[in-house]
């Protein structure tokens, strides 16, 4: 039976390596890339013939943005997710939707593995394989860069004895650009203590003199739905924000955090739409969501966003939580008002015919009128009853 492996394919160095050492096994490679967001047209021209230079029998592209953002992205923005209060999980989202879709390829031509360019030491390895266990468990998984532990000198190397160059700044960083954000992995995010140059960013250095401006975002349902007055489609929209937020630097910082393996780790990463989106998400939840939503809510988006990031995508808990998050949306509907300043942004303003501040109901300060003072003054005081009972027990009458 002829061998035929489908390899997850970015075009990259791992990637490259894995067309050429799995040819050398005896492997027929066919290559898929999935675009979630990062690719441009230029760029999946070039990563089509690098596919056909290496010497894949064959090169498929899937245009995966929608079913990013419709089967993750949306649950992000609801649960207004950000591991650590910072990272968007941009990484964890992509690399489930590109194991879905490469399974379905791989269903659709019959072969007999799958292959893709992890290492050992990340958290993509377990992403990948879970999701090609749990997909198409028939099937065998390849994965050379693992199973070989070669550093990206040694893959550098290897492909320039075969005639293949690959660009200097690949050496620098590895780079993983996608519609809900850029990943940076170098030198520096090794060593905790280290920085981020600005020039490692996909956006590069900012000038603070640049001007602000403003933004204003709708939302239905919490589902980001117009820019600016101007209705869009959320991926057009994300793209949008992403254009104009990254000479900004907005969404910029380095996450470090708590690995699927156990050890900490630690990524740079640049995502303007990402930042922008939850931060008027949320501001738009505190106007229309009750108290005790919004607490459950961080709950249950945190722990989504964990589930998520550990490869646990597939776990039926998973459902629960986006059931929940879903039904928590159904007043999410209005407008918010944002500034972009160079690396920061600020919330403004919001609107939403659901809102629960009503001054015709009730207002905060000194002119609220739907209670007197001696009812408030009684409210305070059977209010803190079970304090003082606590503090006062045992005591004598």
């Amino acid at each position: 039976m002829t061998k035929q492996a489908l390899l997850a394919f970015s075009g990259g160095l791992d990637t490259s390596f894995c067309v050429l050492y799995l040819k050398e096994q005896g492997w027929s490679v066919t290559t898929v890339t999935v675009d979630t967001g990062g690719f441009s047209i230029q760029e999946l021209a070039r990563i089509g013939a690098a596919s056909a230079a290496l010497g894949a029998v064959s090169h498929r592209t899937v245009d995966a943005r929608n079913t990013l953002f419709n089967g993750f992205l949306r649950t992000l923005i609801y649960g207004n997710v950000l591991r650590g209060q910072a990272y968007p999980l941009s990484v964890s989202a992509e690399r489930v939707c590109q194991a879905q879709a490469v399974v379905a390829v791989a269903k659709e031509m019959g072969v007999n593995a799958l292959a893709h360019g992890s290492t050992g030491a990340g958290n993509d390895q377990v992403r990948f394989d879970v999701a090609f266990r749990s997909l198409a468990p028939e099937l065998a998984i390849l994965t050379p860069i693992r199973d070989l532990a070669l550093s990206r000198a040694d893959e550098v190397a290897f492909l320039a004895a075969k005639g293949f160059e690959v660009p200097a700044k690949t050496l620098l960083y590895s780079i993983n650009e996608g519609m809900w954000g850029t990943s940076i992995g170098g030198a520096e995010t090794l060593d905790p203590w280290s920085s981020l140059p600005e020039e490692a960013y996909p956006g590069g250095a900012v000038s603070p003199e640049l001007p602000p401006f403003e933004l204003t975002i709708a939302f239905k349902r919490g589902v980001p739905i117009a820019l600016n007055d101007s209705a869009m489609e959320p991926v057009a929209l994300i793209l949008a924000l992403n254009r104009l937020g990254k000479t900004y630097g907005i969404g910029r910082g380095v996450h470090l955090g708590d690995t699927i393996l156990g050890i900490k780790g630690r990524v740079g990463f640049e995502a303007p739409a990402a930042h922008l989106l939850i931060g008027a998400h949320r501001e738009l939840e505190k106007l229309v969501l009750s108290g005790q939503q919004l607490f459950w809510k961080e709950s249950m988006g945190n722990l989504y966003g964990s589930l998520l990031h550990e490869g646990k995508f597939f776990d039926p808990l998973v459902r629960d939580l986006e059931a929940f998050l879903q039904s928590s949306q159904s007043k999410v509907s209005g407008d918010v008002r944002l500034t972009v300043h160079p690396h920061c942004f600020s919330v403004d303003g919001v609107r939403s015919p659901f809102g629960l501040m009503n001054s015709k109901i009730a207002s905060y300060g000194e002119a609220n009128h739907l209670w007197s003072g001696a009812e408030a003054a009684g409210f305070a005081k059977l209010y803190g009853v079970p304090q003082m009972l606590a503090l006062n027990a045992g005591e004598a009458s």
